[in-house]
């Protein structure tokens, strides 16, 4: 397979789907068909009927009126069955492309039992009928966070809910329509004919805590976590978020991002619309969607009430297709001309949307061809998005063929070893330096050969360099001893001595032996390609090591026990001037929200117990860093909440500008946890306990949130002024591009939740018992309490268990 070119076709799909509040029922088969034909991939369909509505106010009426308290449970009306005359929906082929809705006028976190009670009775009842029908998706409106001039704290009840719920609907999918921000200004008017308006005020006179004067930024995110915690991060729960016209900042734009959001809901009031009256959206939200669209499951769009399906009450008319290919005027400013080629592409279009019917379609149509091509990275981890794998376990395993493949893709790692090469070789020769070998040739060993690259690579810098070298390569894998021998045979001209041995029981290069008596496992190329041990009467010498060259890393810099390997083959470099290609490595970490990684594990851990406890390697990909660097947060901060006068503006680019930009969090507060650091040793080591470690980290968050891992990473000296890097603060700067490593995810069992500005600990061990290696860790929170006099004292708000992989080890 090819390295990856950032010459790229590659085009997201958009599902979109069209949704109506007063949509003609039921939908058909005929009405899907048409709506296909439009460029709509679904529609929705609501669950119950007008006629049901109604005879369920009848009941509220009637409970209302016999004034049943919450002590009388046993007063409140049952509602009876489903009849015929109650719903629309009948089992069929297309309730599979029909996103079922719960009716939106109950209100399951009323503080009134009547309210309450009777709208989980219609959840339950819609829910039931819609899983026999074989309905696959269904939504349910949002908690309601206020009521009057009240802030209920309903989620408990709603959660308690929809619990219930999920297991009615034992195979579909629930989606919680929330809005990004919980805004008590900005909140829905309560229609006449919803259960709201029929709360008590007498229980909402209860409610100690009034409804605030300004929105509350993770309102919605704290009821949603509060649902899906009660709900155990059930894996067919989703969220359906509400897309407002202006974002709310990066912060809360990031927290969503991190969450199971698998539907985006836009109206016509999310739109701008330019001066030829056509929708657009500003430049913050197509950066959003363009980021959401970057996940391993996209989100489907659902464009609500912006205007009926063209074409069902006539349908010989001629429709337009919305293809996505618009006229300037349609997604910009028209002065702005066009190249030849747009010109060309579009002539046809021009006319064709002239009067088109379905302008919001068109338009994200448009959006989706838009989109900027993938990153590097992006297609080399294609599908690999917070998809956990358990690490290596390299001493004990021996690996295939094409796990060494999938390492030798990355051209940005091999490059920057080769650089480090040449730099030494030429400091080498530079400075003078006396080499181990008598004959004058810079000794240098790969160790840990693979199928070769690094080989390659120092090749090319001794002869980049002009400077001789006498190469050793030593592997343990006997496979992939075979396939060094081929390559140097007939790719590197039998210069290369290669041995079959553990690193760390070799005894290092040698002179060739004066017998001629040998016993050898394979083949002997001429030129002493191949070293093998000698029955002779003479015992070779062996000499030192002046370049050691080894790719040990695992994504937590030492989790694939390269000071472990190294401790063993250091005793042969040569004591003054020997060199280690990696010189030094350093580990990191900080704290982060994955609630996808967290549902993942703690469904793996049904048939896998040790799942919680085992670090993982992953491309962390939805997520959201909870300590952010105090400077970019502010920053960014700043710039998001003063983009909304701006957002006019930019409705008016012209068509032809740059593809959208997914607009990044603020920096992530990245700290180094442990480094090794390696050269010469005069002898191997008697045990591994130098190689324990133990640290403790203090990481101050901003905004409340649940803590669900740590995530590792780590950073390289390969040779001074050479290093590698897959910290996200450092890697554009130091090894750009680099694909060979995914970060490492250390899980905590329990999520552990985090109030606004608080201070979060973490512990981490290094352990050994000169077996194997293994991690534990710990995470405390902290707040702030303020004590009379002024003074603030730090006082522990809870903290999880220790985790720890001693089961799963990484053997030595």
């Amino acid at each position: 397979m090819d390295t990856p070119t950032q010459d790229d076709t590659w085009m997201p799909t958009f599902y979109v789907g069209q949704y109506e509040t007063d949509r003609a029922l039921p939908v058909t088969a005929s009405v899907l068909y048409q709506a296909h034909d439009c460029n709509y991939d679904m529609l929705t369909t609501p669950i119950t009927t007008p006629f049901f509505r109604h005879r369920v106010q009848e009941l509220v009426k009637q409970a209302l009126q016999n004034n049943v308290d919450r002590d009388d449970q046993a007063s409140i009306p049952t509602i009876s069955p489903l009849s015929l005359p109650d719903t629309p929906l009948t089992p069929g082929d297309i309730t599979s492309q029909l996103l079922a809705f719960v009716s939106p006028w109950i209100d399951l976190c009323s503080p009134d039992p009547i309210i309450s009670n009777i709208s989980r009775q219609v959840l339950y009842l819609e829910i039931a009928y819609a899983a026999f029908c074989g309905i696959e998706y269904v939504f349910i409106p949002g908690p309601k966070l206020y009521h009057g001039d009240a802030t209920t704290h309903g989620s408990p009840q709603y959660a308690r809910a929809v619990q219930e719920a999920l297991s009615i609907g034992s195979h579909l999918s629930i989606h919680i329509i929330f809005s990004m921000t919980a805004d008590p200004i900005d909140e829905p008017r309560v229609e006449k004919g919803n259960l709201a308006s029929q709360t008590r005020s007498e229980y909402i006179d209860e409610v100690d805590e009034l409804r605030p004067q300004k929105p509350d930024m993770f309102g919605t995110w704290d009821a949603w976590n509060t649902i899906r915690t009660v709900c155990k991060y059930s894996s067919r729960l989703f969220v359906a978020l509400s897309l407002p016209k202006e974002l709310p900042p990066l912060s809360v734009q990031s927290r969503w991002y991190s969450e199971p959001v698998k539907l985006l809901a836009m109206t016509p009031d999310t739109f701008n619309y330019n001066k030829h009256n056509k929708p657009v959206l500003c430049d913050s939200l197509k950066s959003f969607i363009t980021r959401l669209m970057r996940v391993k499951v996209t989100p489907w769009i659902l464009l609500c009430d912006v205007g009926p399906i063209p074409g069902l009450d006539d349908p010989e008319a001629k429709i337009s297709v919305s293809d996505g290919f618009l006229s300037p005027d349609t997604t910009g400013d028209s002065a702005s001309s066009p190249t030849p080629a747009e010109a060309a592409g579009h002539s046809q279009s021009t006319s064709r949307y002239t009067d088109d019917s379905t302008p919001h379609l068109s338009y994200i149509r448009w959006l989706q061809r838009r989109q900027p091509p993938r990153t590097i990275v992006e297609k080399y981890g294609s599908g690999y998005q917070d998809y956990l794998q358990v690490p290596l376990q390299p001493l004990t395993d021996n690996l295939e063929s094409m796990t060494y493949e999938v390492f030798e893709k990355d051209p940005v790692k091999y490059d920057l070893y080769e650089q480090a090469v040449r730099q030494a070789l030429r400091d080498w020769r530079d400075e003078g330096k006396p080499t181990s070998n008598p004959d004058g040739r810079v000794v240098v060993a790969v160790a840990g050969a693979g199928r070769g690259p690094l080989i390659t690579r120092a090749l090319r810098a001794s002869k980049a360099e002009n400077v001789e070298i006498d190469l050793w390569a030593v592997e343990k894998n006997p496979n992939a001893y075979v396939l060094l021998q081929r390559h140097n045979k007939e790719d590197w001209d039998r210069s290369v001595t290669i041995v079959q041995s553990d690193m760390r029981s070799w005894k290092g290069p040698s002179h060739p032996e004066p017998s001629t008596s040998t016993t050898t496992s394979g083949p002997i190329f001429p030129n002493s390609s191949v070293h093998q041990p000698s029955n002779g009467p003479s015992k070779p010498t062996h000499y030192s090591i002046d370049i050691l060259i080894s790719e040990l890393l695992g994504s937590f810099a030492d989790n694939e026990l390269s000071p472990e390997c190294l401790d063993g083959i250091l005793h042969l470099l040569a004591p003054t001037y020997g060199i280690s290609i990696p010189r030094s490595y350093t580990a990191f970490l900080t704290p982060i929200a994955a609630p996808k990684l967290h549902a993942d594990i703690s469904s793996r851990s049904s048939w896998d117990p040790t799942a919680p406890d085992t670090p993982a390697v992953v491309w962390l990909h939805a997520i959201d860093y909870l300590s952010l660097a105090a400077k970019s947060s502010d920053t960014l901060e700043h710039n998001s909440s003063n983009s909304k006068g701006k957002n006019k503006a930019s409705v008016h680019r012209s068509a032809k500008s740059a593809a959208p930009t997914p607009q990044l969090p603020a920096s992530p507060f990245i700290l180094p946890a442990w480094s090794f650091h390696h050269g010469p040793l005069p002898s191997v080591p008697a045990s591994n306990t130098h190689n324990t470690r133990y640290t403790r980290l203090s990481f101050r968050t901003r905004h409340r949130g649940v803590c669900n891992g740590l995530g590792g990473y780590f950073e390289a000296v390969l040779y001074p002024g050479i290093e590698l890097s897959t910290n996200p603060e450092t890697m554009e700067r130091k090894s750009a591009g680099m694909i060979s490593w995914f970060p490492i995810y250390f899980p905590l069992r329990t999520p552990l939740y985090l109030p606004d500005h608080s201070l979060l600990v973490v512990n981490i061990w290094r352990q050994t018992d000169g077996r194997k290696v293994w991690y534990e860790w710990m995470v405390e929170v902290f707040g702030y309490n303020l004590l009379l006099g002024g003074e603030t004292r730090l006082v522990r708000l809870g903290g999880g268990e220790v985790g720890s992989s001693i089961k799963n080890g990484c053997m030595m």
